[in-house]
């Protein structure tokens, strides 16, 4: 049965929404076909080169980077790192001989994923995103099949080549029913404070930890009980992810200022996190806003303006416009996003609807649905 043994190569990375969603995958394929083997390619130097040996799987590392928008002396080199890339992806490619090749974005999954169809290898491209970027909407017109997490993703793709899947997610967060509890005591938070999360990914988003640092205020007058014990946002406490760029900046000095106020360069737990939020904060990067749907947590979002096409803005638009989330502007959330949490908290039906609306919106079986388009394209089932 070994011509029946499957050989897979997953590509993609550079941050968590990239990373995490290609090893559910990987882990997915696994449980329906134990014996295959798998190969990761992903950049030198990104979070993929740890992460994906952590969870048990084998990877190639590119030497690339991608192409600074702003005037870098560093675009001096891009051409002759991609060059190298493709030449080192099509090495990759012969030498592993895979059934399949996915790709979840990110600077390696274009030159790899390239390579594979000059090859006549079958790609899946795996979009997380409502806009897609340019690298996939060139892969796409060569790929077997594309899976989205969106709907009109045809203004992108080939109709016939959409499968809608959604975006996979670890499978830590897909039930926390009756977790609640717990998670506020894993964080050392007060039960009878009302939570509000605010999430900045891994690296940090300087425009939250700023929006943190400037409402003092905001948490001095919350941090107890209103007096007549009206509303039901009553005390409020926050556990504040700032991101491993900002650590020393915010950890130490800035939790200090603010009362009930919990800062954290890392997060060991999201389960654990989300179980205990009674409204999220957060970037609308498609892994967060996939996490967020099967969660089913009221959520704000405050979309990064420095992506590609904006994606993160239109993100989190098709969430609002189904009644899913609320949106602040980046320019606006020292201002708005704390405000916009306090609205949440003090209104039950508003914290209800926007919980439901969401959690509509969830795909807890995406990983498999993906893994099973996957095995299809190897014509080994």
């Amino acid at each position: 049965m070994d011509d029946q043994k499957l050989k897979i190569l997953i590509t993609g990375g550079g941050t968590g929404g990239h990373v995490f969603p290609a090893i559910a995958i990987a882990d997915a394929i696994k449980k329906l076909r134990p014996d295959t083997e798998f190969l990761f390619v992903g950049a030198h130097g990104k979070m993929e080169m740890e992460r994906v040996p952590k969870a048990g799987y084998e990877i190639e590392g590119l030497n690339i980077a991608g192409f600074q928008r702003s005037m870098s002396l560093k675009n001096l080199s891009f051409p002759i790192k991609l060059l190298r890339s493709l030449y080192k992806a099509r090495d990759i490619v012969r030498k592993f001989q895979p059934d399949v090749v996915i790709g979840t974005g990110g600077y390696a999954s274009g030159p790899v994923m390239r390579a594979a169809q000059r090859a006549g290898i079958p790609t899946l491209i795996q979009e997380q995103n409502s806009y897609a970027g340019v690298t996939n909407k060139i892969l796409g017109k060569k790929a077997a099949k594309v899976c989205v997490a969106y709907d009109h993703m045809e203004q992108f793709f080939p109709q016939e080549k959409i499968v809608f899947t959604g975006n996979p997610v670890r499978s830590d967060i897909l039930n926390l029913e009756g977790k609640h509890e717990e998670g506020l005591k894993y964080y050392g938070l007060d039960p009878d404070k009302k939570t509000i999360v605010v999430i900045g990914g891994s690296l940090g988003a300087k425009t939250l930890n700023n929006a943190m640092r400037d409402n003092v205020e905001f948490f001095e007058k919350y941090s107890l009980p209103p007096t007549g014990g009206e509303g039901r946002g009553g005390a409020i406490q926050a556990i504040w992810q700032c991101g491993k760029f900002y650590e020393y900046e915010y950890t130490a000095m800035e939790t200090a200022k603010l009362p009930n106020v919990h800062c954290r360069a890392f997060i060991d737990r999201m389960d654990m996190l989300y179980a205990a939020a009674d409204v999220v904060i957060s970037r609308a990067g498609a892994l967060s806003i996939s996490e967020l749907c099967l969660v089913g947590k009221p959520a704000i979002l405050v979309p990064s303006p420095n992506v590609a096409e904006d994606h993160q803005t239109k993100n989190a638009l098709a969430l609002v416009e189904k009644g899913a989330a609320r949106l602040v502007r980046d320019g606006d959330a020292g201002e708005k996003m704390l405000q916009d949490a306090l609205l949440i908290l003090e209104s039950e039906a508003l914290a209800f609807s926007l919980s439901e609306s969401i959690r509509q919106l969830g795909r807890p079986n995406a990983a498999e649905a993906i893994a099973r388009e996957a095995i299809k394209l190897t014509k080994k089932i």
